[in-house]
C-alpha cells in the first residue's frame, strides 16, 4: 500500500504521560481511567481510538451513502472501546452504534453500514483482531 498521508504522534510515559502529533495540532494529557485504577484526570488511548474509528466509519458510510445515492449526511457513529484481561495481557473490543436518518429503511441501511464496514481502514485493521459489533439505533 502507498500511504497517501501519514499521521505521526509521539507518547512519553505511557498511560500516565502525554500524547502529541507532529503538527501540534494534538497535545493531550493522558490518565488511566478510573476503572483500571487511575484518577481519570486525563484522556486515555481508548478514548482516542474511539474518537477516531467513529469519525473514519462515518467517512466511509457517507462514501457507500453517495456511491447509492442515499442521503446519509445526518448519521451518527458512536464508538464504544472496551479494554479487559485477555489471556497474559489486555484485548480490545468495540461497539459501533450507527444512528441513521428516518428516510433510511431498515434494510438498505444494515446493507450500507455492513458495507461501511468492509470500506473503512478501521474496520480492515481490526478484522480479526478485536471484536466489532456493528448495532443499528
Amino acid at each position: 500500500m502507498d500511504a497517501l498521508y501519514t499521521a505521526v504522534a509521539t507518547a512519553t510515559h505511557g498511560r500516565e504521560g502525554r500524547t502529541v502529533s507532529s503538527d501540534g495540532k494534538i497535545d493531550l494529557g493522558l490518565a488511566m481511567p478510573v476503572e483500571l485504577g487511575g484518577n481519570g484526570q486525563g484522556t486515555n488511548p481508548e478514548q482516542l481510538f474511539a474518537a477516531g474509528y467513529a469519525a473514519c466509519f462515518g467517512s466511509a458510510l457517507g462514501l457507500v451513502g453517495r456511491q447509492a445515492k442515499v442521503d446519509l449526511s445526518d448519521a451518527a457513529v458512536t464508538a464504544e472501546v472496551g479494554i479487559g484481561k485477555q489471556g497474559e495481557g489486555f484485548g480490545l473490543k468495540v461497539a459501533l452504534r450507527v444512528e441513521l436518518p428516518e428516510s433510511v429503511d431498515e434494510a438498505t441501511g444494515r446493507k450500507l453500514v455492513e458495507q461501511a464496514h468492509q470500506v473503512c481502514p478501521y474496520s480492515n485493521a481490526t478484522r480479526g483482531n478485536i471484536e466489532v459489533d456493528l448495532v443499528i439505533e
